[in-house]
């Protein structure tokens, strides 16, 4: 009994040291299990880590690659344009890279795109589109047909006065009454010049010197102050002027076109040059070259064709006089153009202002007889200033960016229309209205601020053509301000080519209205009384309360 119980208790010992090896090996396995476990999740961090550092750097390479690379882009483009000028009609040679826009510029411009700031205005040496649209035959040959409608009106008007009146009237009687009074116009403009010259930069000159950080609050109250009276006489003294000497249409749209364009200038002159006074940084070289410009800049800035001002400009070498010279030559041509087109569908239609004309028949043809006289008016005030007048101005002065518009006739959205027919304009609007107005209310009410835009520019607009007929007829400011404001958003998503056919039927319509409506008005003014001597005659339309003389 005795040896079968040791034989058990050997038995019992065994199978302990069994178990107990088993528990043994399940533990070093669940360890080396769990070793393996920390060493793939060790691996996966690491892993994870390496491809956020992978993505990192790719990011950071590929925003630095692109900079670099936009800014490589940038200065070939420049070089292209340059090049492609200097081979051109001569009107921009020998490209002079020192003078054009540093490629940085651009980058940052772009830069602020990317983080949702808006874009500066960057000027590059560029020619005008049509410009570069003339070197194209087919493009030329519609020019050609322009000269030949021109010469076609010319022999029209000489062959009538031989045949009707049996003698050869070249006197152009028209032109000469619409620019009258050429001597006071030019006066006017002398003192328009000299006070941007001897106020404007001089009382910059005297603040941006004396502004210490400790005089600043005072001085920049009397700064503020000299530039709101002096804006507010600019803008009264020059009509008063025009009232005072009854100055006739077109003489009258010289001084207002004159006076709104050194008004814009000024503003701009001040506005840019104020924020770098008032926001210097203490470390900046503390020069009066650093806060104040020369002088030459800014005589320079009030005759060159921009309404933004910067330091420097992108500028050519040379100057070609040909070119000044036919341009101008086209803009001579383009008057005499107009004259006929007034004389021939305008003048003959409306002088005899009668009651045919208040009847819906007789304002239905006469609007639609408007259309397309007025749509070649469109044509040739843009062709004469915004090209032929911009480009004689630029090549004299060696003004390198010339894109003074853009494609506008291929618009399919008003939005695209109103930002490409006149650049110079807009670059201001957007540039000192638009951005500053975004600042201040933020960036999510943008269209209150293209609101007060296209506010803006209607109230000036009607203004012109209220000093320029004397009387306020606010058919233009309702169009624009109204309708013309209205259409972005109806033309907004448009792409399609039938959008651009809908643009060129709402431009046809609206300058029949605008030539239909202020003809009237203005020759009724002539041949009807006035129901009224007081000044509430002048705001209300004659042409539907019209008193015949007895």
């Amino acid at each position: 009994m005795a040896d079968t119980d040791s034989v058990g208790d050997h038995h019992h010992q065994d199978r302990e040291k069994h178990d107990l090896n088993a528990n043994n090996s399940n533990m070093s396995g669940n360890t080396v299990l769990l070793d393996q476990t920390l060493k793939r999740i060790n691996h996966q961090r690491i892993r994870d880590h390496a491809q956020q550092l992978k993505l990192d750097l790719l990011d950071s390479m590929s925003s630095q690659l692109e900079e670099l690379l936009d800014g490589f882009v940038s200065t070939v483009e420049q070089i292209e344009v340059g090049d492609d000028l200097n081979v051109q009609n001569g009107s921009i040679k020998n490209h002079c890279p020192s003078c054009a826009s540093h490629p940085t510029e651009e980058v940052a411009s772009k830069k602020k795109e990317k983080t949702g700031e808006l874009p500066d205005k960057v000027f590059v040496t560029r020619s005008s589109v049509l410009t570069e649209l003339f070197e194209i035959s087919h493009v030329r040959t519609i020019y050609h047909i322009f000269v030949a409608v021109l010469i076609v009106f010319s022999l029209n008007t000489m062959l009538y006065d031989v045949l009707e009146k049996h003698t050869l009237n070249l006197n152009f009687g028209m032109i000469q009454w619409a620019f009258g009074k050429f001597p006071k116009v030019m006066a006017l403009w002398m003192m328009m010049q000299g006070s941007t010259l001897l106020i404007v930069y001089p009382a910059f000159y005297c603040w941006a010197s004396y502004r210490t950080p400790k005089n600043s609050g005072i001085l920049d109250v009397i700064w503020i102050s000299i530039v709101i009276i002096y804006q507010l006489a600019f803008l009264l003294i020059p009509l008063f002027y025009l009232i005072e000497h009854d100055l006739p249409p077109a003489s009258s749209v010289v001084v207002t076109a004159e006076q709104t364009r050194f008004l814009m200038k000024t503003h701009s002159f001040i506005r840019e040059n104020t924020a770098r006074v008032m926001y210097k940084k203490k470390d900046d070289d503390d020069q009066e070259t650093s806060l104040c410009p020369d002088f030459s800049k800014y005589l320079y800035f009030l005759f060159c064709p921009t309404l933004v001002y910067r330091d420097n400009y992108p500028r050519t070498q040379t100057i070609s006089w040909k070119y000044v010279v036919t341009n101008f030559l086209q803009v001579l041509a383009c008057l005499i153009y107009i004259y006929y087109i007034f004389e021939r569908f305008c003048v003959p239609v409306f002088q005899n202002f009668n009651k045919d004309h208040i009847t819906a028949k007789g304002f239905i043809l006469s609007m639609f007889g408007c259309m397309m006289p007025g749509t070649l008016l469109l044509f040739i005030s843009f062709f004469a200033i915004l090209h032929s007048w911009m480009n004689a101005f630029a090549e004299m002065l060696r003004f390198g960016d010339r894109l003074f518009y853009k494609d506008w006739w291929n618009s399919t959205t008003f939005s695209n229309y109103y930002r490409t027919w006149n650049v110079v304009v807009h670059d201001w609007l957007y540039t000192y209205i638009y951005k500053d107005i975004c600042k201040l209310v933020g960036p999510r009410n943008r269209p209150g601020a293209m609101a007060c835009v296209f506010l803006i520019s209607a109230v000036f607009h009607e203004y012109i053509l209220t000093c320029t007929f004397k009387f306020f007829y606010p058919v233009l400011f309702v169009m624009f301000a109204g309708a013309g404001f209205g259409f972005i958003f109806l033309t907004d998503k448009g792409s399609s080519r039938s959008w651009n056919v809908f643009m060129w039927v709402a431009l046809f319509i609206g300058n029949g209205l605008l030539m239909c409506l202020y003809s009237m008005e203005f020759y009724a003014r002539q041949n009807c009384q006035a129901s009224t001597e007081s000044l509430l005659d002048l705001m209300i339309p004659r042409s539907w309360f019209c008193v015949y003389p007895k």
